[in-house]
């Protein structure tokens, strides 16, 4: 006999505590349909991960064991059928209203495992993350318990050891569920995406079976939140850690698994999705992560200010990817330091993807802002000032188109930029999301050159126009001027940036490393002294493992220094 199980790898809302019960149950009585007798959901897939502060609110708990409850009550004619449900716990009566609870005390990230009609037993989540974009030991407290429990009938009859995320990345939990006659392990997971990470986990995953002799199936998350995204890629492992399965990326899916006793072993089966590029798992977590965004807050549309440059090009390839053309809309807004080249780039692009283009100059305001400060700076040399003049010229006329056909605009800055402080405040950086926040220049380059050699989403064959590629990067502030005139280039300053804040090398292990001294103490000057910039930037979404947001926490005001 064979059990078959099913990964529910959704899209969940946060605090939409009924609409996600309602997909879990529509997941449940589908598949139950094709014969599935135990279907795993992610963590915390009944109120969205991650609520943040709202797991505080005793109101957001309760709601959260109603819609438990609820599912319960709607599954209970599915005879045979176990659903695994990821949700928060907490308050004094909640032990009372289980059958049989596991090591649930206070507030608790769980797991219940409910099956015709009951919940048959809760496991709260014994290893708390608190760390990158984790902080759950803010909200949660750690359970100390083992849950094991059947799933399917007669000889298709399989122990199950429940495990939520985290707790797999150590050795004990696993190891106790199997001295509790676990047979198997069913992990749930909402763990954010960041380039490489689908890898690191079937790789840690990998050693967890082989320690612990079990196979194992992973559930985990796919949707976009605020400024994680969740990539999806469940997977299956047999007890020698040889993939079984894995589930498609950045998509919901419904992935089976067949669970099958070959001569007293359990050996899974499942489809097995092959390994992406870097380049593509970049990309669609781009335009996950602005669908989302979008949608689940209820934006009708996007705007943004296409300046014939490579980053407002690629956050316009996204944002058409993301939301189809008749959502998106682009404004050129050229002054007097604009080259026609950039014009002419612009107006191709947006024809090619078409997309709504307007031009609006902003030669007329910018006159009139030096003329009234022509007082005021009389005897002084234009410099900064005019420039960022220029750039917050351009953040109110986006503004306002936003304030008046309700589009969200679209910021274009990177994180070379962010980290450097080469944007500016209420001009550039003013918008409600920042697309390309996590990607370094040199990545904007070449997931451009990618883009243009792949259509993922049929929209439009190279989209962006060659020469947005080949030329010299440039703010068009100032004659003559390019990012290189303030910059390092952009090759070195990313490759320090790299070292210095994703992954916290010192200043002299960089320069003892290659890079040259002038270099690093002038990159590391500006991402310390622009710390009040980031702190006033929208949110963006995260694509590696240290982005400027959540998991980068530093004083504006501080004396340190290396």
């Amino acid at each position: 006999m064979t059990l078959k199980i099913s990964v529910a790898q959704l899209n969940f809302v946060v605090g939409d505590m009924v609409g996600n019960a309602q997909k879990i149950i529509d997941a449940a009585r589908q598949s139950y349909a094709t014969g599935t007798r135990l279907l795993v959901t992610p963590e915390l897939s009944i109120c969205g991960y991650a609520a943040e502060d709202l797991f505080l609110r005793p109101s957001f708990i309760s709601a959260c064991d109603a819609a438990l409850a609820n599912v319960a009550l709607e599954l209970a004619p599915l005879k045979g059928m176990a659903v695994v449900v990821g949700h928060p716990t907490g308050g004094a009566d909640a032990d009372a209203r289980r059958t049989r609870s596991v090591a649930v005390s206070g507030r608790s990230n769980a797991a219940s495992v409910v099956s015709e009609g009951k919940v048959l037993a809760t496991y709260a989540k014994r290893e708390l993350p608190n760390y990158q974009v984790f902080d759950e030991r803010r909200y949660f407290s750690p359970g100390h318990g083992v849950c094991v429990f059947e799933a399917g009938q007669g000889a298709s009859r399989t122990k199950i050891g429940l495990l939520i995320c985290e707790d797999a990345w150590f050795e004990e939990p696993a190891r106790l569920a199997r001295a509790a006659g676990a047979e198997l392990l069913a992990v749930i997971n909402a763990s954010p995406f960041h380039v490489g990470k689908g890898v690191e986990r079937e790789q840690m995953m990998r050693q967890r079976v082989q320690a612990c002799g079990l196979p194992l199936v992973y559930a985990h998350l796919v949707g976009g939140q605020d400024e994680v995204v969740f990539e999806g890629h469940s997977f299956a492992l047999n007890f020698d850690g040889q993939i079984a399965g894995r589930a498609p990326s950045f998509v919901e899916n419904m992935f089976d698994v067949l669970v099958k006793r070959e001569h007293d072993a359990i050996v899974l089966e499942a489809i097995v999705e092959p390994l992406r590029s870097q380049e593509a798992d970049l990309w669609d977590a781009l335009v996950l992560g602005v669908r989302d965004y979008i949608g689940k807050n209820g934006f009708p549309s996007v705007l943004l200010g296409l300046s014939g440059g490579i980053d407002s090009a690629l956050v316009l390839a996204v944002a058409v990817d993301a939301l189809g053309k008749g959502r998106v809309r682009t404004v050129m807004m050229p002054s007097p330091y604009t080259a026609d080249i950039s014009w002419i780039d612009a107006a191709d692009m947006a024809g090619r993807m078409g997309v709504r283009y307007d031009e609006i100059s902003i030669v007329p305001e910018f006159e009139a802002f030096k003329a009234s400060l022509a007082g005021e700076f009389k005897g002084r040399a234009e410099d900064t000032t005019e420039e960022n003049i220029q750039a917050r010229i351009r953040g109110t006329l986006l503004m306002a188109l936003s304030n008046k056909f309700g589009s969200i605009v679209l910021t274009t800055g990177n994180k070379s930029e962010m980290a450097t402080g080469y944007c500016t405040l209420y001009g550039d950086m003013a918008g409600g999301f920042a697309v390309i926040k996590d990607l370094t220049k040199t990545t904007v380059f070449k997931l451009a050159r990618w883009r243009n050699a792949n259509n993922p989403y049929d929209t439009c064959h190279e989209p962006i126009p060659l020469r947005i590629i080949t030329r010299p990067p440039s703010a068009e502030l100032r004659a003559d001027q390019t990012d290189q005139d303030s910059l390092p280039d952009y090759e070195v300053l990313d490759a320090i940036l790299e070292r210095y804040m994703e992954n916290d090398q010192s200043i002299e292990d960089i320069i003892a490393a290659g890079y040259a001294r002038d270099d690093v103490l002038k990159v590391t000057r500006l991402i310390r002294i622009n710390e009040y910039k980031r702190r006033q930037a929208p949110v963006g979404i995260r694509l590696t493992h240290r982005s400027f947001g959540k998991d980068w926490r530093y004083p504006i005001t501080s004396k340190f220094r290396q």
